[in-house]
């Protein structure tokens, strides 16, 4: 890990005003008050091609990958659509089969904070549900808290910050445990590194 944990995040619906949008920056903001460094892929960043195997990649596609490679940890945050994850975001994840032969296969040692965001409860929980199962799938970690935003209730103010205090603190929460987990991974690393070379 680099002397600061780099944190990806990952989501959006394309809109830069979207709900989705604003709530990603807000945790990626939280991971830097935490100590860590970030990078965003926001809608427009994760609109490729149809994952597809041994196809070409895209300018795009191959930062996204080399992005998510140094991560430390990640946050992916889905708008959710007819009670799911978005196509966008989906297609995003799936190109993640391109690590799958990496040392670090996957999201393999890594914590991910799950967020979605939809117009209702209902499609919030059956959002995080899927995003919890891709992640499992993944081989990452998520953490205990995901944060489930109903974008029908008032969340934002006019300026379009967040002005509901206990989604504010949920993205907070969530973006420390993310960044404390890639802390903690990384000291066991070094324990280990050390003891191999004790070893020897």
């Amino acid at each position: 890990m680099s002397e600061l944990p780099f944190i990806v995040g990952l989501g959006g619906s394309g809109s830069a005003t979207g709900s989705t949008e604003r709530v990603l920056r807000r945790a990626l903001d939280a991971a830097e008050a935490a100590g860590a460094q970030t990078v965003y892929f926001d809608g427009k960043a994760l609109d490729m091609p149809m994952f597809s195997y041994g196809a070409e990649r895209t300018e795009q596609a191959a930062a996204l990958i080399a992005a998510l490679r140094r991560a430390d940890g990640v946050i992916i945050a889905s708008p959710g659509y007819h009670g799911t994850v978005s196509g966008l975001i989906k297609n995003a994840l799936d190109y993640v089969e391109d690590m799958a032969r990496d040392e670090r296969a996957y999201f393999e040692g890594r914590a991910v904070g799950l967020i979605a965001v939809a117009s209702g409860w209902q499609a919030t929980g059956s959002t995080l549900a899927t995003l919890r199962s891709i992640t499992h799938a993944l081989r990452g970690w998520p953490t205990p808290m995901a944060v489930a935003i109903n974008s029908a209730q008032p969340v934002f103010d006019d300026a379009g910050e967040i002005a509901d205090a206990g989604v504010a603190a949920q993205l907070s929460v969530l973006a420390g445990q993310v960044v404390a987990f890639a802390r903690m991974k990384a000291l066991d690393d070094l324990s280990k590194a050390a003891g191999t070379a004790a070893a020897g």
